[in-house]
C-alpha cells in the first residue's frame, strides 16, 4: 500500500550535535533494551515502556473511549461478582495487584472483603504509583497501603510478612498478561505461583471475539490510542537523547487471527535515520517498531496455562457477551510444574 502514501521522504538528523545527548541515563535499561530491539530485523520495543507518568496518564484516557471496551467490561464483572471473589479470599486478606495504575478496579474487591489487612500496588511509574496510592489511603484510612516500585515481569522480593490470619491474593486485572509472548507468559505465571504460595491469584483477560470489536478498541475515533503509543518515541527523545521526528511515524494497529493477537507498531512515513545514543538506525518507508502485542485467549487455554504454571483453576466469570473474563486461580504450597 505504499503508493498511498503521501509522505516527504526525509531523513532523520543523525549528527551527534542535532539533539541533546544522553547523560545520567545513558546507561539504563531503556537504553539497552531500545538500541538492542532497534537492531534487530524487526524492530521492536517492550510495551513497558510506555509507562511513564504521561504514558499513564493517556492509557487512563484509553479506559474511558466508548471504543475501549476491557476496561468497562471488566468493571461490570467485578461489580457483579466481587463478594464471591472476596468470599474465596475470606477474612483479613491482603492484596498484591501487578500493574496497578490508577487503582480503581482493586476498589471494588476492597469493598466486598472482610476486614482486608493490607494492598501492595506494585507499577512500574513511580510517580503515578505513589499519586494513586496516596489517593487511595484517604478512601481506605483502615488500609495498610505499601506501594512498591517494580518491573513485576521480573523475580519480586516482596514484604515477607504474610497476614498471619489471612491469605496473600495476587490481582491481575486488564488482560495485561497479553503482553507478554506465550513462553513468557508462562513464567510469569510460574513467579505469581511460587510468589503466591498457599493464597491465590485473581486473573482478568480479554477473550477472543470479532476482529471488528477488537480493531476498534485500538484505533479509537479521538486518536488517544496513536498518542499513547507514539509516547513511547517522546520518552526515548527526553530520557535518551533519541531524535525521533514523531511526525514520520503512524500509528498502526491490527488483529493477527492466526496468532490471536493485536499487534501495535508505529510505521515510519519516509525513509529516515535515527540516532540513539552513540548508534544510529535505519528506518525504510512503511518499516516498522513493534511496540505491544495483546493476545486474546479462551477461557479453556487459560485454565491450562494455569495448571502448566503450577496453579489450580476454580470459578471462572465473564460477561453476558463472553467479551472478557476474570479467573480464580489457587496456589499450592507444593506444586510440580507440568
Amino acid at each position: 500500500m505504499k503508493d498511498n502514501l503521501a509522505y516527504a521522504s526525509v531523513d532523520a538528523p543523525t549528527d551527534v550535535d542535532d539533539a541533546q545527548p544522553a547523560t545520567t541515563l545513558a546507561n539504563t535499561e531503556f537504553l539497552l533494551d531500545l538500541k538492542h530491539g532497534l537492531a534487530r530485523q524487526q524492530k521492536s520495543i517492550s510495551p513497558k515502556y510506555f509507562y511513564d507518568a504521561e504514558g499513564s496518564r493517556l492509557f487512563d484516557q484509553i479506559c474511558l473511549l466508548p471504543e475501549y471496551y476491557p476496561t468497562r467490561t471488566e468493571l461490570g464483572i467485578l461489580q457483579r461478582h466481587a463478594r464471591e471473589m472476596a468470599m474465596h479470599m475470606g477474612p483479613h486478606a491482603e492484596i498484591i495487584e501487578f500493574g496497578a495504575g490508577s487503582m480503581q478496579k482493586v476498589r471494588l474487591l476492597l469493598d466486598a472483603m472482610d476486614r482486608p489487612q493490607r494492598y501492595i500496588p506494585l507499577d512500574i511509574s513511580g510517580e503515578h504509583l505513589f499519586d494513586a496510592a496516596e489517593t487511595l489511603r484517604h478512601a481506605y484510612p483502615a488500609l495498610a497501603v505499601e506501594p512498591l516500585v517494580a518491573d513485576y515481569t521480573r523475580d519480586l522480593v516482596l514484604p515477607p510478612d504474610v497476614p498471619p490470619e489471612g491469605r496473600r491474593v495476587g490481582f491481575f486485572p486488564g488482560s495485561t498478561l497479553g503482553n507478554f509472548e506465550p513462553l513468557d507468559a508462562l513464567r510469569f505465571m510460574r513467579m505469581c505461583a511460587k510468589t503466591l504460595q498457599g493464597g491465590a491469584l485473581i486473573l482478568g483477560a480479554d477473550l477472543v471475539k470479532d476482529p471488528d470489536t477488537l480493531h476498534a478498541a485500538y484505533n479509537d475515533a479521538q486518536r488517544v490510542t496513536a498518542d499513547f503509543n507514539r509516547n513511547i518515541l517522546v520518552r526515548a527523545n527526553r530520557e535518551l537523547g533519541a531524535n525521533f521526528q514523531l511526525e514520520q511515524f503512524a500509528h498502526s494497529a491490527f488483529y493477527n487471527a492466526p496468532c490471536q493477537r493485536i499487534e501495535m507498531h508505529l510505521m515510519s512515513r519516509c525513509a529516515q535515520k535515527v540516532r540513539v545514543g552513540d548508534a544510529s538506525y535505519t528506518f525504510a518507508q512503511g518499516e516498522t517498531l513493534h511496540t505491544e502485542n495483546s493476545y486474546k485467549f479462551t477461557v479453556d487455554g487459560l485454565q491450562q496455562l494455569a495448571q502448566r504454571a503450577g496453579f489450580a483453576p476454580g470459578p471462572s466469570w465473564t460477561d453476558p457477551e463472553h467479551k472478557f473474563c476474570l479467573l480464580w486461580l489457587d496456589a499450592p504450597k507444593s506444586r510440580s510444574h507440568a
